[in-house]
């Protein structure tokens, strides 16, 4: 049996839990990571990030196989499961560190990222506010922040926020599921 080819990709789209939880559901992601990205930061700390100091996003980094499952469905579930019109907020969150970002690692996924950006635009009256740039200064978030949904599904935040939104991929994509 071969190793599959795996292509990256990160994504911002509020808090990085909520993301990591349904992206781990997804069938042909092989790794999903939280971490921090595109600020300025040398080795970001939640509390840094959460202050707004640091200019990074709270983001998790793909690792997919495209044979099972394309960039563009992986974006398909991104802009299904977050408010890509509210700059710097998703819900009660809000700061630069919750904004709806692509963080592409090469010049296709730039491409069809712009793409799908621009229908998720017209789909929503030209209110979308997602940014598109390559992937910067990434750091891996701290061991407590991963798979933190699937240790934590009776935490508060887990289980009115989180939940929600697996419920939401878990409904809307059927197919995609693992």
């Amino acid at each position: 049996m071969s190793t599959p080819t795996l292509e990256r990709i990160t994504l911002a789209g509020g808090c990085f839990w909520c993301l990591e939880a349904v992206y781990e559901r997804v069938r042909g992601v092989h790794r999903v990571e939280s971490g921090y990205s595109n600020g300025h930061a040398a080795q970001p700390n939640y509390e840094q990030v959460c202050s707004g100091s640091t200019g990074h996003a709270e983001v998790v980094r793909l690792d997919f196989d495209p044979a099972q499952v394309s960039l563009r469905e992986l974006l398909e579930v991104f802009f299904t499961i977050h408010n890509p019109t509210t700059l710097n907020r998703q819900g009660a969150d809000v700061g630069t560190q919750y904004r709806s970002a692509i963080y592409w690692h090469t010049e296709d996924q730039r491409r069809l990222a712009a793409e799908v950006i621009a229908e998720a635009d017209a789909a929503h009256g030209g209110r979308v506010v997602t940014e598109l740039e390559p992937e910067t200064n990434y750091h891996p978030a701290e061991a407590y922040h991963q798979h933190y949904y699937a240790r934590n599904p009776d935490q508060g935040y887990c289980a009115f926020v989180v939940a929600g939104k697996v419920d939401k991929f878990l409904a809307s994509f059927k197919r995609l599921v693992k």
